[in-house]
């Protein structure tokens, strides 16, 4: 089942139709969204700083994995369509 399933998720990113965007930088920034607000909520200052810097670094990452995987590649292929 493992295999059929992780087979079904590569296909969806490898296919023309659409693409995947890698999820770690998001699943980063929103654990440090969390813990901003865990840490607002309790009063406990240095989870709040943490959570906000770790949230806004997950945040750039997801943008920056996003275009590594996504745009990168797809500027490539236009660019090699009018090289033809």
């Amino acid at each position: 089942m493992r295999q059929i399933v992780g087979a079904f998720l590569s296909s969806i990113h490898e296919r023309e139709e659409g693409h995947t965007e890698p999820s770690i930088g998001w699943l980063v920034a929103a654990a440090g969204i969390i813990a901003l607000g865990v840490g607002a909520a309790n009063d406990t200052g240095w989870l709040a700083i943490a959570g906000g810097i770790v949230g806004g670094l997950g945040v750039l990452a997801g943008y920056v994995l996003g275009h590594r995987a996504v745009d990168a590649d797809l500027y490539g292929r236009i660019e090699a369509l009018e090289k033809k």
